[in-house]
Formats: structure tokens, C-alpha cells, sequence
């Protein structure tokens, strides 16, 4: 079997205000903040994690927290986040409860094969709440505002915006091994949407490719999304991913040690970056996950500068 990719592993997007986003994410959506940690290329910033009651791979959103503007849309970009929920029937309910919470919500309304509502977080960050007919595991998260039976179960698509899919098409299929299954039409009229899978498939390993040449690029800013993890099962993988990125001649960065997972970042031909991480070892490497996220967590290349890095950041409550 050739090498498979396994589905979404996390999603990280950008935040101008980590206490407001630190609000929205545990108390209004109801995920569970399972790392308080800093952007290891950046210590000045946090980067927070957000995930399910057991922290599972593929249920990681994660934002990094910087002082900038608010993004440009447009095209050569992460365009909307998938989070998937277990029923129609939870749609229904979420609709009313973000109305609720003041969030504007659109229709309930079937979008690439999937019932789905779209809504945005106060940055404008693009969301999407997907139904997966409660297909695989969940995890709960005692403590969230959400009843069990609707909390957010984990990633699902993750749609990417592009002028021309050619070249982004054959490093999908031809590179990362992933299925181009079918397209429709991008529910906002900009253009065809292909849809592509990995690994067994389904609503937690799909990614959809909006083909917009009529939009101008993308700039990053708050509310836009930096960059999208595919799963890998563990290190020997992504050895063989980091050979066959080579095997291509498409740069990468070589092997990261994130210590919560080992990555791999590229960039696709029309820029959007792209990473490969591991399932492991995963957020309870120096936390109990009892109470993961409760306290600032530094991998052990930087705790000698915990004071340092502690002194330069902004409370979040």
C-alpha cells in the first residue's frame, strides 16, 4: 500500500487578542484549552491549544497570538476551518445557541456533501460546523458549557483557496497520495470546490480546494488561518515523508522536534504552507491530563528561559 496520509491533524490560525480568543474557543464553543504554551520560533507569543476532552490528535485548533492587523482575504490561502459535530440534530442546536451568544450564523445547508452551518468568531475567523452522522470515536469534555451530545468532536475539512489547481492538484494526488473523490460548487459562488481524501476518508480526512482566480491574494492577519497538519501515525513515517518530499526536489524544512509531535513544513505550489506532524507523543508528555492547560508548558529546550519567556507575556484572564 503506498504511503497514506491519515486526515486533519490540527489547524493553527492567528489571533490579535488571546484572552477574547481564549473566551470564545472554551466558553462559547466549549473545547478544552489542553496547552498554554508559547510559538517555539517566537516565545513572545502564545500558542494555545484547543481540542477535546482527551486532547486527541485531529481535534487540535490552535492560534498563535500576535499584535496585527486583521487579514486581507483572498485567494492562496486557508479559507474555512471544518469542526465537526455529531448530528443534524446538533446543528439545530448549535444554530440557536450561537444566536444565543450573539454569533451570526448562516443556514443550515448541505456544502460539499455534508449538512453544515457556517459562522465566524469575533476576528472574523472563517468556521464551519460540519455534521459526520457521528461516524468514530468522541471525547467529551466534562467541564465544557456544551452538552455532550453536541460538543465539537474533532477536524473536518479544512478548504483551501487557489487561482489555478493544476500544480497544487499534482502534489495532492501525486505526492501526498491523497484521492480526488468529487467537486461542487463553492457555496459562496466564487468558483468549482475539489474535494480531496486521505487514508480512509470521511469528513475528518478531507481537504477541499476552492479553485478562485477571480480573488486577489490573501494577506495573514488575525482571523487567517498559518497553517494545516496532516496526520502521520508516529516518527518512522514522517521519516518516510521527509524521504519522499526529497525524492520530489520539494523544499521542506527537514524534520522539527515540537515535542508534543515531530513535524515536517512545505509549502504547496501556490504557497499555502503545509505540515506533517505525528499523533505522538502528544500533550500529555509533561502534563497529567487531568489538568492539561492550566499552567504555562515549555518543551525542555526552553524552560531555562521560563522567567524570561513568563515576564514577556500579557496575562490572559
Amino acid at each position: 500500500m503506498s504511503l497514506q496520509l491519515t486526515g486533519i491533524h490540527h489547524l493553527t490560525a492567528i489571533t490579535a487578542n488571546a484572552p477574547r480568543n481564549l473566551h470564545f474557543y472554551t466558553k462559547v464553543l466549549g473545547l478544552r484549552l489542553v496547552k498554554k504554551t508559547v510559538n517555539q520560533d517566537d516565545t513572545s507569543a502564545y500558542h494555545l491549544f484547543y481540542a477535546d476532552g482527551e486532547a486527541t490528535p485531529g481535534t487540535d485548533l490552535t492560534f498563535f497570538d500576535w499584535p496585527i492587523g486583521r487579514e486581507r482575504r483572498g485567494t492562496h490561502s486557508i479559507a474555512r476551518t471544518s469542526l465537526r459535530v455529531g448530528s443534524q440534530e446538533s446543528l439545530g442546536w448549535w444554530k440557536q445557541y450561537l444566536a444565543s451568544e450573539g454569533i451570526v450564523t448562516g443556514e443550515t445547508a448541505d456544502v460539499g456533501g455534508y449538512k453544515s452551518l457556517d459562522f465566524e468568531d469575533p476576528e472574523g475567523q472563517r468556521l464551519r460546523l460540519v455534521s459526520d452522522g457521528g461516524k468514530g470515536g468522541s471525547h467529551p469534555w466534562a467541564k465544557s458549557p456544551v452538552p455532550a451530545e453536541h460538543q465539537i468532536r474533532g477536524l473536518g475539512p479544512i478548504v483551501i483557496s487557489v487561482p489555478d489547481i493544476t500544480n497544487t492538484e499534482a502534489v495532492l494526488t501525486g505526492v501526498m497520495n491523497m484521492r480526488k473523490v468529487r467537486d461542487y460548487a463553492s457555496p459562496d459562488g466564487e468558483g468549482q470546490v475539489h474535494v480531496f481524501e486521505m487514508g480512509a476518508g470521511g469528513p475528518a480526512a478531507e481537504l477541499h480546494v476552492a479553485v478562485q482566480p477571480g480573488l486577489a491574494p490573501a494577506r495573514q492577519g488575525a482571523g487567517a488561518v498559518h497553517h494545516v497538519a496532516f496526520r502521520a501515525p508516529d516518527e518512522e513515517t514522517l521519516h518516510q515523508w521527509t524521504g519522499r518530499l526529497a525524492e520530489f526536489r520539494l523544499p521542506s524544512s527537514g524534520e522539527v522536534e515540537r515535542y508534543y509531535f515531530r513535524s515536517l513544513y512545505f509549502r504547496e505550489p501556490n504557497g499555502i504552507l503545509f505540515e506533517i506532524a505525528t499523533d505522538g507523543p502528544g500533550f500529555t508528555a509533561d502534563e497529567p491530563l487531568e489538568t492539561l492547560g492550566e499552567s504555562l508548558a515549555l518543551p525542555p529546550f526552553l524552560e531555562a528561559k521560563r522567567a524570561s519567556i513568563e515576564a514577556g507575556l500579557k496575562p490572559l484572564k
